[in-house]
């Protein structure tokens, strides 16, 4: 019996160091095992217009402007309409003097996709009656997933 008296237990602080360093262990695990489900289910579209160039059409003083994007999302993007001020651009139909040139091959019914880490160019003219040089024109891309990603631009 004497021998049992003389043998000592973990002291409970050092018991508690034990079961707190045990729990954070388990919970960072946890959490780097959920953050790779979860960045498997929440894949996002990113579009950018890196550049923006006005130049003039033709001797009628239109406008053509060309906008390279790129998809720096992780999921594909589909451009889906394009909007001058707020007007409607379609393709080889002028809408008040609006008329976009070119929107990938698949347009008018399903836009123009633009992959994950990929690029598009896109091209409108916009008629001298339009606006005039100098014109500040706000121009509006519209995704099929509900983004709209803007860039305002000057007439020269």
């Amino acid at each position: 019996m004497e021998m049992m008296k003389s043998r000592k237990a973990i002291s409970p602080v050092i018991a508690t160091v034990i079961l707190v360093a045990v729990a954070i262990t388990i919970a960072v695990a946890v959490s780097y095992w959920m953050s790779g489900i979860s960045s498997s289910y929440t894949k996002f579209e990113k579009v950018e217009i890196q550049t923006a160039i006005c130049g003039v059409k033709d001797a009628t003083n239109g406008w053509t402007i060309t906008l390279a994007l790129k998809n720096s999302g992780t999921s594909s993007a589909t451009i889906s309409n394009v909007f001058i001020n707020d007007q409607a651009a379609q393709l080889g139909v002028a809408v008040t003097d609006i008329t976009l040139l070119e929107l990938g091959s698949d347009v008018p019914t399903t836009g123009t996709t633009i992959a994950s880490g990929g690029t598009a160019d896109i091209e409108v003219y916009i008629g001298p009656t339009f606006s005039s040089s100098g014109t500040s024109i706000n121009i509006k891309l519209h995704s099929a997933g509900g983004m709209d990603y803007i860039k305002l631009l000057e007439l020269v």
